[in-house]
C-alpha cells in the first residue's frame, strides 16, 4: 500500500526532526497570501503554474489517521524516565563537586586577602594569577563535563528512538493500517474522536520492549 509506505517514512523522519512540522504549519499559515507574494518572482501566473497540479487527492474514506503525543512518551515511558534519572544523577554529582570546589576557592581568596600586607608585591601578584587560573580551569572543566553529560544522554535517546521507539511506531502503523500519524502537540481532539490517540498503546508497547538503556559514562566521571 503506497500510502502506508509513505506514512512509515514520514513518521520516521518526523520523529527525528519534529521541528519540521512547526515549519510546515508556519508555511501553511501563509495560505493564499504566500502564493500571491511569490507571483512577482516568477514569469508564470498562478493560473499557469497551477496547470502542473493534478486533481488527485486523498479520499477521506480511505484515510486512517492517528495522533501520538511525543511529549507524553518522553515523560511517561519507563526507559525515558530511567534515562532522565541517570542524567540527573550525573548532574547532581557535578553540582556537588562545584559547590565543594567553590568553597575551597573562596577560602583561598580570603587567605590571599589576609596576606596582602605580608607578601611582596610580586609574590602577591603570582598568587592572584595562580588563583585566577584555577578559577578558569574549574569553569572549563565543569563546562566540558556538563556538555559530556548531555552528549551521553542524547546518544542514549537516539538509541532508544532508533532501536525501540521507531520500530514500535512502524508496527502500530502497520497493525492499524494507518495512513498518517500526527504529533498530538499540534492537534486538538474533539470528544467524539475515539481510537484516535495511540500514545498510551505506544508507551505500553515500548515499556514491554525495553525499560532500561544505560548511558555511556560521561567524560570526567
Amino acid at each position: 500500500m503506497a500510502n502506508k509506505t509513505q506514512a512509515n517514512g514520514a513518521v520516521n523522519k518526523y520523529v527525528k526532526t519534529g521541528v519540521i512540522a512547526a515549519i510546515v504549519i508556519a508555511v501553511a499559515a501563509l495560505g493564499i497570501w504566500g502564493i500571491s507574494a511569490l507571483r512577482g518572482n516568477s514569469g508564470a501566473s498562478v493560473e499557469e503554474a497551477m496547470e502542473t497540479v493534478t486533481t488527485d487527492a486523498a479520499n477521506a474514506a480511505d484515510l486512517r489517521i492517528a495522533v501520538i503525543r511525543m511529549d507524553a512518551i518522553q515523560t511517561d515511558a519507563a526507559v525515558l524516565k530511567d534515562l532522565t534519572a541517570q542524567r540527573t544523577k550525573y548532574e547532581n554529582e557535578l553540582r556537588d563537586e562545584l559547590e565543594s570546589r567553590q568553597k575551597e576557592l573562596e577560602e583561598e581568596k580570603k587567605e590571599i586577602e589576609k596576606s596582602q600586607d605580608v607578601l611582596s608585591r610580586d609574590a602577591l601578584q603570582r598568587r592572584i594569577v595562580d588563583y585566577q587560573n584555577r578559577v578558569t580551569e574549574l569553569q572549563r572543566d565543569l563546562t566540558e563535563r556538563a556538555q559530556s553529560i548531555e552528549v551521553a544522554f542524547q546518544k542514549a535517546l537516539n538509541e532508544v528512538q532508533e532501536k525501540h521507539l521507531n520500530p514500535i511506531i512502524e508496527g502500530v502503523i502497520a497493525k492499524k493500517n494507518l495512513s498518517m500519524v500526527i504529533d498530538g502537540r499540534f492537534t486538538r481532539l474533539g470528544q467524539n474522536a475515539t481510537n484516535l490517540d495511540i500514545t498510551n498503546e505506544v508507551i505500553s508497547a515500548l515499556d514491554k520492549k525495553v525499560s532500561k538503556v544505560k548511558m555511556d559514562t560521561p567524560q570526567g566521571f
